[in-house]
């Protein structure tokens, strides 16, 4: 098994990370060229009341006359009107945008997901995988749309406010803005420790949403081995992470803030000190000195929401960091480009390409070994004729599942071949594999919806007659209806409103109505009572005839009518027949057989008792 292991990032700000990223707000080119201009609306209307300001003290203030003040009121009331309409726009465009973008990220990562092979999925937590769908999306979608406002009116503002500055006095304007080069200085120095406590955050934020997971998941088995205060105490570790990283990742960004005011303050001072002294000698009016600070307070405005955009995009980089690497990655099981040119890939499939499956199926030579280096299988060799039955029975950790997985092609053998019907699987599409396979599990997942819903997973385009002809089929039709909504009952999250047996009929319902040619049943009866367990047995031997199929049993009494039984041991076969040519042989199978027997005859003597 793979240790689950959270991906490290080290890079400083990534301007490449950041392009690919803006490349997901591409379809939103014109609203985003439109916000820009609101913006600059927006920053151009502020920069002209400080102007306004200067008007009224050096014509009205000064003088001590009201001539032409109606006219002033005028315009500066249409300047207000001005500016509300350009901020409703902009709230409206950006929330435009904020929304179609992640909505676009999720779709891609979702997607993306769906293409991964099992490998991904042995490797990485839920919880990781919901955090990034998330919570980091939404960062994400949030800084593209609301980032790009905040970046564009105070580039704007604070380059149209040094220009009147310079127009206004440029030997006052130069001592105001002394202040500027130590504020470059300062925000590389902080954005390095943002970034770094802000990864810290996003690595310990997936943890506790994987615990979150495993904690409703795990729910049951919590309560019956009274593991609540055990798993409050774990879970008040991952938290407290969680705590220390906030908070070290907010006193970085807290002081970072105020370093930029005592900053700005120093500047707003020169030119309060600097320009008290003009006005003095009178070589700048009142109105001009009142602009001026106007201007500097307004100047260095930007400059705390630029310096708190940085600090937000250290935290959002983080986040993108983790999910573009989701989205980057590729499946360790991939068609070549002439097999998806002839049969399509899983969203795009060309069907009319596909060939029939007859099941005949051909292990050369198989050997297997996971990326840990877990050798598993070894020159495993095995022909199985069209619509032969297979059972594989043996210990845990002998073989089986690898066996069946890779001939699903979940996996790919690290050596030999797979032959289906003579061909290496690999010569055809997953999909083309994968939509000609039933596969029923031993612990069934079924979907939040209706139980005609999770049977019409298997086919999508079933008729109702189909359907219920499939949950007929397996023996599962007298138990729906007798349900309050019949086939319109809702199952519940994961199915927790039927008994583990009805979700295994309604899975096998489920692989059947899709009409497979090979079957997998993966100890399918192993979690059931015994009358279930009769059920789904009279329904295997009826769906199975026919098809070419592999049971991995833990119950033996299930397999007795297998055309053969192949008892796996260390990734060989060590004994290989039918039930009674290997109850004579005496060997291993059969010392498993007759153990489990008397377990079983053991057990109803004591509950007879």
């Amino acid at each position: 098994m793979s240790v689950l292991k959270e991906q490290e990032f080290t890079k400083q700000f990534d301007m490449q990370l950041w392009k690919r990223l803006l490349a997901y707000a591409k379809p939103y080119k014109k609203h985003l060229m439109l916000l820009a201009l609101i913006m600059m609306a927006v920053a151009g209307v502020d920069v002209i009341f400080p102007l306004m300001t200067k008007y009224a003290i050096d014509h009205f203030v000064v003088p001590g006359t009201i001539e032409g003040i109606s006219r002033f009121i005028g315009g500066y009331v249409l300047l207000v009107i001005l500016q509300t309409f350009n901020v409703w726009q902009l709230i409206a465009v950006a929330g435009k945008i904020e929304m179609g973008v992640c909505y676009d990220i999720r779709k891609i990562g979702f997607q993306k997901l769906q293409e991964l092979s099992f490998s991904y999925y042995d490797k990485t937590a839920v919880g990781w995988i919901m955090a990034r769908m998330t919570s980091d999306i939404q960062r994400l979608s949030e800084i593209i749309s609301w980032g790009l406002v905040d970046l564009v009116w105070g580039g704007t503002l604070m380059t149209a406010i040094m220009g009147v500055l310079f127009f206004l006095n440029w030997k006052l304007a130069l001592i105001t803005l002394v202040v500027a080069p130590f504020l470059v200085i300062i925000s590389l120095f902080f954005q390095r420790k943002i970034l770094a406590s802000y990864r810290q955050v996003r690595k310990v934020n997936s943890r506790i949403t994987g615990a979150f997971n495993e904690g409703i998941m795990g729910a049951k088995t919590s309560k019956t081995l009274v593991r609540e205060e055990e798993n409050l105490k774990d879970f008040q570790i991952l938290t407290n992470e969680m705590y220390a990283s906030s908070v070290r990742a907010a006193i970085f960004s807290a002081v970072f803030l105020p370093v930029v005011l005592t900053l700005g303050s120093v500047g707003t001072g020169l030119a309060i000190w600097f320009g008290g002294r003009g006005v003095l000698l009178k070589t700048i009016s009142y109105g001009t000195l009142v602009a001026f600070i106007s201007y500097t307070i307004q100047f260095f405005e930007p400059v705390r929401e630029l310096a708190r955009i940085i600090a937000e995009l250290q935290a959002a980089q983080a986040s993108a960091e983790r999910v573009l690497s989701m989205i980057d990655s590729e499946p360790e099981i991939i068609d070549e480009e002439r097999v998806v040119k002839a049969y399509g890939d899983l969203f795009h499939p060309k069907k009319e390409n596909w060939p029939e499956i007859e099941g005949n199926i051909c292990f050369q030579n198989v050997s297997f070994t996971y990326k840990e280096g877990e050798k598993v299988l070894e020159n495993f060799s095995l022909e199985v004729k069209a619509g032969e039955n297979i059972a594989l029975v043996g210990e845990t950790g002998s073989g089986k599942s690898t066996i069946v997985n890779l001939l699903c092609r979940f996996y790919e053998p690290t050596e030999g071949q797979i032959l289906i019907d003579g061909t290496d699987y690999r010569e055809r599409s997953q999909l083309w594999l994968q939509s000609n396979l039933g596969y029923v599990l031993q612990t069934p997942h079924l979907f939040s919806g209706t139980i005609r819903e999770n049977i019409q997973y298997g086919r999508l385009d079933a008729t109702e007659e189909e359907i219920v002809q499939a949950a007929k089929l397996v023996n599962a039709h007298e138990f729906i209806i007798r349900m309050e909504n019949s086939y319109n009952t809702q199952v519940g999250e994961g199915g927790n409103r039927l008994s583990t047996g009805e979700k295994q009929l309604i899975s096998f319902a489920r692989a059947i109505l899709a009409n497979p040619k090979i079957f997998v049943l993966d100890e399918a009866t192993s979690s059931i009572d015994t009358e279930t367990e009769q059920m789904i047995q009279q329904a295997i031997e009826k769906v199975l005839r026919g098809r070419t199929s592999f049971i991995i049993a833990h119950r033996l009494s299930t397999i007795r009518s297998a055309h053969r039984i192949l008892v796996i041991r260390e990734g060989k076969i060590l004994e290989s027949g039918t039930h009674g040519q290997l109850i004579k042989k005496k060997g291993y199978y059969y010392d498993l057989y007759t153990n489990q027997f008397k377990e079983e005859k053991e057990i109803q003597m004591m509950k007879a008792q």
